[in-house]
């Protein structure tokens, strides 16, 4: 049996790839704090209903180089969660600044919450190697 067709481990896969994407994106948007005109962004919220269907179908198509003189798509591109949302929790658009301390919580729950997935799948293989070291 492989881990990967379980449909847990792949929900909690493609939960942290959101997390890490969106740790990226708000280390981005402390590090270009000072720049003016810089409006800060965050990632789209992962669909949990999208990413359940994904995990559930065994036919995902991905993106290929088919000649040497295409650009190779990033890890991100075949991931429909992966797009930037330029608009705060309120819905308007972001202002030209970025609330450092906002940014600062937004890392802090999105490291507990990639802390917390990883624990959860670090279990879940646990739980398989009890369950088949029994057998």
């Amino acid at each position: 049996m492989n881990f990967a067709d379980v449909p847990l481990m792949s929900l909690l896969r493609e939960k942290m790839s959101w997390l890490n994407a969106r740790q990226t994106v708000l280390s981005q948007n402390l590090s270009n704090a000072d720049v003016p005109g810089y409006s800060a962004q965050d990632l789209k919220p992962l669909d949990f209903e999208a990413v359940l269907k994904g995990a559930t179908q065994s036919d995902k198509v991905n993106m290929a180089v088919t000649d040497p003189m295409h650009i190779a798509p990033p890890d991100t591109a075949s991931d429909p969660y992966v797009q930037v949302d330029t608009t705060d929790s309120d819905g308007a658009t972001s202002s030209s600044t970025v609330s450092d301390e906002q940014e600062m919580m937004k890392v802090s729950d999105t490291q507990a919450q990639y802390q917390a997935a990883a624990n959860l799948y670090a279990k879940s293989i646990q739980m398989m190697r009890t369950a088949i070291d029994r057998q």
